[in-house]
């Protein structure tokens, strides 16, 4: 039988895993809010659907597999207000469903170590609405759901190349803050193997090893691309909006201890000077 995943919110994580997925035969629906995306989405392979109770209902009948990663809005969570909380009666031979959380979820941490059993104490307000978008999902019955929690994303044309280049990137200074991150074919990886390993109501953290201060990613970066290393902005005096500044009120180190344990996965980029190298040579092999 092929196996189908409906990708609810076709992003960069859920087009890394489409890109696992199609060489081994699976069929992968994508939706889009844009009747005009639908020939780009259909010329990688993805069949695409736009974003609709009735297409997405329809397409509920025939997933094998469902991946969630629309964020919550002011309203909430955009597929639960579209299909409703019934959406497992509507899936018959669903095995398996995945929502693409954020380990903001944990709030502020002032650099320690969280885990999946730690609290959420979110202390924004985008955090707060993942963690009722988690709960929501959670409480819906019969589905086959685990919940990943995903650290900053980057990876092929979503880093601080891009922002180097465009001489946008800053190295904002704020005292003993730390971010953990993850490329997104580990994120692919990841949801692979859990898919090979299901086990509903499983939570993971999907991050590296190394939790890092943001100004030594683009440190790196710079050296990387030979460019100067851009100056140091302290944080008070930095220009961000509220969102960029939201990130800089929580600082922590995430463990992913238990993707490695439970689910068996290596990552390919342990930490971010082995990614960036990668992204840089693959950009360079393009060119």
């Amino acid at each position: 039988m092929t196996c189908t995943l409906l990708s609810l919110g076709h992003g960069f994580s859920a087009r890394a895993l489409a890109d696992v997925l199609l060489p081994e035969g699976w069929q992968v629906i994508g939706t889009t809010r844009s009747a005009d995306k639908m020939a780009q989405l259909s010329a990688t392979g993805i069949t695409p659907i736009l974003w609709q109770a009735e297409a997405v209902t329809e397409a509920l009948q025939h997933a094998t597999h469902l991946l969630i990663s629309a964020a919550p809005d002011a309203e909430g969570d955009p597929a639960l207000r579209m299909i409703g909380p019934d959406i497992a009666r509507h899936a018959p031979a669903l095995e398996w469903a995945g929502y693409l959380s954020t380990t903001g979820v944990y709030g502020d941490h002032a650099g320690g170590w969280v885990d999946e059993g730690s609290p959420l104490t979110p202390s924004s307000r985008r955090g707060q609405m993942r963690v009722a978008a988690e709960q929501a999902w959670a409480d819906i019955p019969e589905l086959p759901l685990h919940i990943f929690r995903l650290a900053g994303i980057y990876g092929p044309g979503r880093g601080p190349f891009a922002k180097l280049r465009k001489g946008t990137a800053r190295r904002i200074i704020k005292p003993d803050q730390v971010f953990s991150r993850i490329h997104v074919e580990d994120i692919a990886q990841v949801l692979r193997a859990s898919i090979a390993q299901p086990n509903p109501g499983a939570v993971y953290n999907l991050c590296d090893d190394a939790p890092a201060p943001p100004q030594d990613v683009i440190a790196c970066a710079a050296e990387m691309l030979g460019m100067p290393v851009p100056p140091e902005v302290a944080f008070e005096e930095a220009e961000l909006s509220p969102m960029a500044r939201s990130f800089y009120g929580e600082s922590k180190r995430v463990s992913n201890e238990r993707i490695k344990k439970e689910l068996g996965v290596t990552l390919r980029y342990p930490d971010y000077q082995s990614a960036l190298a990668a992204i840089l040579a693959a950009e360079q092999a393009s060119e």
